[in-house]
């Protein structure tokens, strides 16, 4: 199978999961709600741990997080998109930077993301990302403090 670069539909849903990314950093998981299919085939890799399959599972870290969050931002930089068929890969490094609970977080990550085109339309259905301790022992703290 020929592999081709991204069509413009996978550029486009990545730049929407982007700007979803930024407003969950910023309190509102609604964007990012309305993104992802709600399928029992969706998954997650969080920087935070663990692996969430299936839109019920999926949806709760996004949820979290933005509940904890403002101030932030996520940039996706050095993009690699590649497209086998109604299948989508994206190679893409993280910038991000936000406030969780009054405690400031940082990191570059290395993410990939996976789409799915269904009925002419790219979806996200899979996002994984390097794990970070310092996130995971902040939310621990917060966790605690409740």
């Amino acid at each position: 199978m020929a592999i081709k670069q991204a069509d413009e539909g996978v550029r486009a849903v990545s730049d929407r999961f982007y700007n979803a990314l930024t407003q969950m950093a910023n309190g509102d998981a609604t964007p990012m709600m309305e993104l992802w299919p709600h399928r029992d085939d969706v998954t997650t890799m969080h920087p935070i741990g663990g692996r969430e399959v299936g839109w019920d599972e999926v949806r709760g870290p996004w949820q979290a997080v933005a509940d904890m969050a403002e101030g932030g931002e996520v940039k996706p930089t050095d993009q690699h998109f590649r497209v086998f068929g109604d299948v989508a890969i994206e190679l893409v490094t993280e910038d991000v930077s936000m406030s969780l609970g009054g405690e400031s977080v940082e990191g570059m990550y290395r993410a990939t993301n996976i789409y799915h085109r269904e009925n002419g339309e790219w979806h996200i259905v899979h996002h994984h990302t390097d794990i970070d301790m310092e996130f995971i022992d902040i939310l621990q703290r917060l966790g605690d403090d409740e």
